[in-house]
């Protein structure tokens, strides 16, 4: 019982980002080395606020219960909050990077868009922000024990996977938004992403009333997501081509040789 659900709660939380890893990041090398950069950035960010998280717990009152719980909310917040900074300058490291691209390239054109890297680079910060928030809990699901014998909710680790799943698709969502409001240089979509991270971060001390969590969570999640897909360019004529497995035919077509230059119309 303990395998199965660790490998189910796994492939829950982890099961989309691997699919969006293999089929859309692990055939480009760019791409992969812009993921690792990321997931390195997340964690300097993290450590950072976990630093700073300790300090304050080792020089007050840690006998304060009241006390210790404000240093966790206050924690939690100051993690987003450097988290979200660590993205705005992860942003300015590949604005750098992509105009050295186009400079040696030869057309003149970066072989990466902006809005390929805000996706990649909100994909890192998603599994490496999944990855850390759940890995001990699939390794106590493993075994020993029962998770609710003493009437604890005996949907701890599933809701675990799915808040995981959740965090995963809201970072890809904030980065696609948070790299086009940086591009645009339009401050409010910055605020949003910060004050819905905060409220993402703020609805997980609720647990384990997992009904005004999750539930919120996942609302924020889909407005999150058709947010970034109207930014990246999205609209119901593309879902429908997708869906119909139609190009848009080209006007003219050119055969080129080796041995005849293409005659012009």
């Amino acid at each position: 019982m303990g395998a199965a659900m660790f490998f189910g709660c796994t492939f829950i939380a982890f099961g989309p980002a691997f699919s969006l890893f293999l089929l859309t990041v692990a055939g480009d090398p760019l791409r992969v080395i812009i993921l690792v950069a990321g997931s390195f950035f997340w964690l300097v960010s993290v450590l950072l606020s976990s630093l700073i998280w300790f300090v304050c717990v080792q020089i007050s009152n840690r006998e304060d219960a009241n006390l210790q719980y404000g240093l966790l909310i206050f924690g939690a917040a100051l993690s987003v909050i450097l988290q979200e900074i660590f993205r705005y300058g992860y942003y300015r490291l590949l604005k750098k990077a992509d105009e050295g691209l186009a400079t040696i390239s030869e057309d003149g054109r970066s072989p990466i868009s902006i809005q390929q890297m805000a996706y990649v680079s909100g994909l890192a910060f998603g599994i490496i922000s999944g990855v850390f928030s759940v890995i001990n809990i699939l390794a106590d699901s493993i075994g020993p024990g029962i998770v609710g014998i003493h009437g604890d909710s005996p949907y701890y680790f599933i809701t675990s996977a799915f808040l995981t799943m959740a965090v995963v698709f809201l970072h890809t969502f904030w980065g696609v938004v948070f790299f086009d409001a940086c591009e645009k240089r339009r401050l409010w979509p910055l605020g949003v992403v910060l004050a819905s991270h905060l409220i993402m971060s703020g609805l997980t001390f609720l647990n384990p009333w997992y009904e005004a969590s999750l539930i919120p969570i996942y609302l924020l999640t889909i407005a999150m997501g058709f947010w970034a897909f109207v930014t990246s360019g999205g609209s119901r004529l593309n879902i429908q081509k997708c869906l119909a497995c139609k190009r848009k035919d080209d006007n003219q077509v050119m055969v080129y040789s080796a041995l005849q230059v293409p005659s012009e119309d």
